[in-house]
């Protein structure tokens, strides 16, 4: 791998065949898939985005030719394998979970019928469950449940983008949309439906006056679906936002504040 040959040849600077481009560029896929690096990392509490792996994701599509790859009885045409799986790899990837090759799955995860694409991140103990899918480059932390539906959105251009974050032991109820570079700060609790784009309001009611924010959801929030008024120049009408109801409890064991918050805020998941 060599950032600066391949930020080089993503302005154009060199050619896309020179062989050391070419190797920079497979070495890069490569190291994705094994989780050496990853598009987004955390140094001293904050998430830096490493533009020059997303430049060599997307030299991969221009490198890359169409072929026919078969998977069993299924047969797709495209420029990105799909990831071989092995018993040591201790991923469970339950039939017509797909994988595309240059993401990296960390053992223990489970794999319902669902869809990852390349440059994402998924940690330790993930449940990515049936039809959920994980967009480019997006970074999935530990212990994080990913329920039926859920779309957390991709993002390779423009390379310096932030992707979605969703920290450790973050709960996504079904249905959720999470895109544009939204970051869910660690144990917070998503219920069913919630959107969250870069733009959307997400509105704190649990104190006397409301705090808003964009794009981030605080550590241990628990948030549901609402709606705020907005004036048009045809009248009122009503969009939609997200509302912190509540604070999940900062404890060791996870699952059970999990399990007392779902009953406490009795929400749909």
């Amino acid at each position: 791998m060599n950032a600066e040959l391949i930020h080089k040849a993503y302005l154009g600077e060199i050619a896309l065949e020179t062989p050391d481009i070419q190797k920079s560029i497979l070495d890069t896929i490569q190291a994705l898939d094994e989780g050496r690096i990853r598009v987004c990392e955390k140094k001293n509490g904050t998430w830096i985005t490493l533009a020059w792996v997303k430049e060599a994701i997307l030299l991969y599509f221009k490198t890359q030719k169409m072929s026919v790859m078969e998977s069993g009885i299924f047969k797709f045409i495209d420029k990105i394998p799909i990831k071989n799986w092995e018993l040591k790899d201790g991923v469970r990837v339950v039939p017509s979970a797909v994988v595309r090759k240059g993401s990296y799955i960390h053992s223990g995860c489970i794999l319902m019928p669902s869809y990852i694409n390349i440059g994402a991140y998924v940690d330790e103990g993930t449940m990515v469950d049936t039809w959920a899918t994980v967009g480019s480059c997006a970074q999935i932390g530990k212990f994080v449940h990913l329920s039926g539906g859920v779309g957390i959105g991709g993002v390779l251009e423009p390379a310096q983008a932030s992707p979605v974050i969703i920290e450790d032991h973050v709960f996504v109820g079904s249905r959720c949309i999470v895109v544009e570079g939204v970051h869910v700060e660690e144990g917070a609790v998503l219920a069913a439906g919630v959107t969250l784009t870069a733009s959307t309001k997400i509105i704190d009611v649990t104190q006397n006056k409301e705090v808003i924010f964009k794009g981030r959801v605080p550590k241990n929030s628990v948030v549901i679906p609402g709606t705020v008024a907005k004036t048009y120049p045809a009248g009122v009408y009503q969009t939609q936002c997200a509302l912190i109801i509540g604070q999940r409890t900062d404890s060791t064991d996870k699952k059970t504040s999990l399990n007392q918050t779902l009953r406490e805020f009795d929400l749909s998941v």
